[in-house]
């Protein structure tokens, strides 16, 4: 386990406009923090940016992008990183993640597209992230994506990964979701996967629904419930690297918030129970 400071704690939720005023409400079982895409946010003005920041002095916020691209072939836009800096500091977000993919070249593709797992790929990306920590002023963590393929793949995706974090010198967004769907569809255990995380890279993570077509393959969709397999691959990460913040996504087939708050309350109980569990076995020395 790895004792380290992370920028925010406990359970969070993605945050997403139609939960804007339910949010706003509280309540005893609200989430700890909140996560926003911040081009989703960018260049707001009027009563919408109002509502936003009374939200950002309810609740700790964290940011997940959708749209740098950083494995794109395209130049890295650095001027989006500059308004990306700004909106950080603009309305006090603890952090900022991105996805270890692309997602366009000289227009958007509408999808996050798995980076070649290549050492080219590595020094390149990495050289990417170095450079947009440097315009943002402070570090980032990319995550782990789910992929359909693996075109020109040289070594593993985990290889891959950890590659990465290590060149660039960057954090991880483990999306636990995504490693079991990736397991599924590539046939590898997930709890090996899993072993070899480097948890002191850990900045936060996520864990979502997803989608299983007849066939039998996986599609991370964040359109449906987290199923148990999921919960207990949290439960296992938890017990190799100690309880980290961790965000509850979820993108449409919204349900009653409550009943949404529910799987934020999933996520607390298993962090109390991992912390009951390493709290007993630590006076068991």
């Amino acid at each position: 386990m790895h004792d380290r400071q992370y920028p925010v704690h406990g359970a969070g939720l993605g945050l997403r406009r139609a939960l804007m005023a339910p949010l706003a409400q509280g309540g005893s079982d609200r989430p700890d923090f909140l996560e926003v895409a911040p081009e989703n946010w960018i260049g707001i003005g009027g009563a919408r940016a109002k509502r936003f920041r009374a939200l950002t002095e309810q609740y700790p916020f964290v940011s997940h992008g959708l749209s740098l691209s950083l494995g794109g072939p395209a130049p890295l836009d650095e001027a989006f990183l500059v308004q990306v800096r700004d909106f950080l500091d603009a309305f006090g977000i603890r952090y900022y993640s991105e996805h270890l993919s692309y997602c366009g070249d000289d227009g958007a593709l509408y999808d996050l597209l798995p980076i070649p797992f290549t050492e080219e790929a590595v020094d390149y990306v990495s050289r990417r992230i170095r450079r947009a920590q440097d315009i943002l002023g402070r570090r980032i963590a990319v995550e782990n994506v789910s992929c359909y393929a693996t075109p020109g793949a040289e070594m593993s995706e985990i290889d891959f990964v950890c590659a990465v974090l290590d060149e660039a010198d960057c954090e991880l967004l483990l999306d636990v979701n995504n490693i079991f769907v990736n397991s599924i569809n590539f046939s590898y255990d997930p709890i090996e996967f899993l072993d070899r995380i480097p948890g002191e890279r850990i900045a936060y993570a996520h864990i979502a629904g997803h989608h299983e077509e007849d066939d039998g393959l996986r599609i991370d969709t964040h359109g449906s419930d987290v199923i148990d397999p999921v919960w207990g691959l949290l439960q296992q990460a938890y017990r190799r690297f100690g309880v980290f913040p961790t965000v509850l996504e979820r993108d449409f087939n919204f349900p009653p918030l409550p009943v949404l708050l529910q799987e934020v309350s999933r996520i607390k109980a298993i962090q109390a129970q991992a912390q009951g569990t390493a709290t007993a076995g630590a006076g068991g020395r």
